[in-house]
């Protein structure tokens, strides 16, 4: 793998977690092509091949409903996450297209100040590069933590 192909990658999983962070939540869906994959499912899950995830949106509309969802129907303490990653590997590439993973780390504030682990896991990414350049095809997020502290509300 070259190193820029690798930079470009992690500018991508970089922008992707600023966006949540950062509660720009609108931008999310313009991180995949418009029939990308996003999930989220339990490591036990996916080593037994169960496929459950607790959270499903199989094209850039779903993910935009789920945004508009957030924003104006559903009622709950807004997260304050802060993402963490490290890892990046690039598994398998091609001339447009790589899987990669990616380690990750969420961790919450709330309203309070009380800041905790929320989540730890990896990002199993499908990417293709397109005009508007590297986007994810797929991205499943296979989280360890053994259970979801609170309403799993927002992408990880």
């Amino acid at each position: 793998m070259s190193l820029p192909l690798r930079w470009q990658l992690l500018e991508l999983q970089e922008a992707y977690i600023a966006a949540i962070d950062d509660d720009r939540l609108e931008d999310w869906p313009g991180f995949f092509t418009d029939d990308g994959l996003y999930e989220i499912i339990p490591k036990e899950n996916e080593d037994f091949g169960l496929p459950a995830p607790i959270l499903r949106c199989d094209n850039t509309a779903m993910m935009r409903d789920r945004v508009a969802s957030l924003r104006h129907a559903n009622i709950f303490e807004q997260p304050t996450y802060r993402h963490m990653i490290s890892g990046l590997r690039v598994i398998e590439e091609g001339a447009d297209t790589a899987l990669m993973r990616t380690n990750y780390l969420v961790v919450n504030t709330s309203l309070e100040g009380t800041t905790s682990v929320y989540q730890a896991g990896i990002y199993k990414d499908v990417v293709v590069r397109t005009e508007d350049g590297w986007k994810f095809r797929e991205k499943r997020v296979v989280y360890d933590t053994s259970r979801v502290q609170t309403l799993l509300a927002y992408p990880i």
